[in-house]
């Protein structure tokens, strides 16, 4: 492999950071780049080879009627919610051009234990950020109150076992990102037996 493709790669992974989605612009991805997306957001380890994670993508108007539903039972949770509190619940997934949740199915199974399951999930969503932004997106990975709300993800279609891993938000940065201070490597990182 080309040594500046390594480089590329490696400078990609060192400099990747996540841009609030009211700061994504489009336009959006494409549809071949969501499908470049979403063929490397797969490629993850997946013991058993039970995909136990899939895929929702949220675009164009479907982001505003998913976000209805998540209005609507916020308004159910707080029935005193005001006029422009319901409105920002609205336009919840509307706020970066393009939204797609990674989806866990991980169930109880003779051989994998869930948490392995889990994991995979992560790493799908893992995968589909770093996909973005190789493609020149920025992206947010987030869950926020919805994620969790079990009649929210009724609404969205979610079987009973399934959980959401993660919304990715992408888009274009509307300026430079800036970075955050990161932990030291010596407070995370022990040599076992050192």
């Amino acid at each position: 492999m080309n040594e500046n493709i390594h480089q590329d790669a490696l400078q990609l992974l060192k400099t990747r950071r996540s841009v609030k989605p009211i700061e994504l612009e489009g336009p959006a991805p494409s549809a071949a780049e969501i499908e470049t997306m979403l063929t490397i957001a797969s490629r993850v380890p997946d013991h058993g080879k039970l995909a136990p994670w899939r895929f929702v993508v949220f675009e164009g108007e479907a982001r505003m009627r998913a976000g209805e539903r998540i209005a609507a039972q916020f308004q159910k949770n707080n029935p005193q919610a005001t006029a422009d509190q319901i409105a920002f619940e609205t336009k919840r997934l509307a706020r970066a051009p393009l939204v797609i949740a990674v989806i866990s199915r991980a169930a109880p199974h003779v051989k994998i234990p869930e948490w392995e399951q889990l994991m995979s999930a992560g790493a799908a969503a893992m995968n589909l950020v770093t996909a973005a932004n190789a493609l020149g997106f920025a992206t947010s990975w987030l869950t926020e109150w919805y994620a969790y709300d079990r009649a929210v993800l009724d609404a969205l279609g979610l079987a009973p076992h399934e959980r959401i891993a993660g919304f990715v938000h992408i888009g274009r940065p509307a300026k430079p990102p800036q970075d955050r201070d990161r932990p030291a490597l010596d407070t995370i990182a022990t040599r076992y037996g050192a």
